[in-house]
């Protein structure tokens, strides 16, 4: 994970959202060097998207340090990640903790989303911390690409992080955190990347509007916005061509690690760590200068 160039052997994959077990070389979820201080001990974490990429290292190390952890994936795309980060997480999980729970859903309906955090507490008994990780992201040359059913597609991801907090809010308690998942891009704008960084834009003032809302119940809402990393939603949605050269443009020269990434989340997760913060975003991006 040290700075400097960094290249990823040529590779796509055909359908979205991926699927990191085929992924060469294979995405860092662990940090060898990762020191947990269970600062999570005791809480019950849900991590929508968490059977990869970013989402799978943020279920690693909520696990690490203590906390129960949930989290979705789409059943039949995702199973063999999903059965791999089961795996992971039932030992890296502390022995006070219940087992992990996989749950199968798309979140881009309020419905399901609803059930899913009927689901959590019953299963589990609360929501002290909730991750709306879940994303699509295609290229694009021209506004004129983005037709009605795949903007529908890119569109889901928002629209589940209201469903997700409005069912879970009835569930969390002063003290709760709620951290979303953003991108640099939506400070950049990236223009070949139009719709994603879009919806990037409107999870950052989500986060923003959200918190000043929750500050009165004690709920604490935040974000994260890493700037590109190796995980299976780029070979998904690029050509093999760019992923040889992933990140190369960024100050570090390089993309991140999904294990880089995890511990910002941790960070905002831990009331002892950022119990002053509400309505920020954090910045793992490898250098790159943001006015945010």
């Amino acid at each position: 994970m040290a700075s400097g160039q960094q290249k990823s052997a040529p590779q796509s994959q055909e359908t979205q959202p991926g699927k990191e077990h085929v992924m060469n070389p294979a995405p860092q979820t662990i940090d060898p060097e990762y020191k947990p201080a269970r600062k999570l001990q005791g809480k019950v974490a849900l991590v929508t998207g968490g059977y990869y990429g970013i989402g799978k290292a943020v279920c690693y190390c909520f696990a690490r340090e203590g906390a129960t952890v949930a989290f979705t994936y789409v059943k039949g795309q995702e199973d063999r990640d999903k059965d791999n980060t089961l795996h992971m997480l039932l030992e890296a999980k502390a022995s006070d903790a219940k087992d992990p729970i996989a749950i199968a859903t798309d979140v881009g309906f309020d419905e399901n989303c609803k059930q899913v955090i009927q689901h959590v507490v019953r299963e589990l008994g609360s929501i002290d911390i909730l991750v709306n990780n879940a994303a699509a992201q295609y290229m694009t040359n021209s506004v004129e690409e983005i037709t009605e059913p795949r903007l529908e597609r890119v569109l889901g991801p928002i629209s589940s992080h209201f469903f997700m907090v409005r069912h879970a809010l009835k569930h969390m308690k002063e003290g709760s955190a709620i951290i979303n998942s953003t991108s640099v891009n939506a400070y950049i704008g990236a223009p070949e990347l139009l719709d994603y960084s879009s919806t990037k834009g409107a999870i950052v003032a989500f986060t923003r509007g959200l918190s000043q809302q929750l500050i009165s119940r004690g709920i604490r809402v935040n974000a994260v916005a890493p700037g590109p990393v190796w995980t299976p939603l780029q070979p998904a949605s690029m050509p093999a061509e760019m992923i040889e050269n992933l990140g190369s443009g960024v100050p570090m020269g390089r993309a991140a690690q999904p294990a880089e990434i995890a511990p910002a989340y941790v960070f905002l997760a831990s009331h002892q760590d950022s119990s002053y913060f509400t309505g920020q975003v954090l910045h793992p991006n490898g250098g790159m200068v943001v006015n945010a």
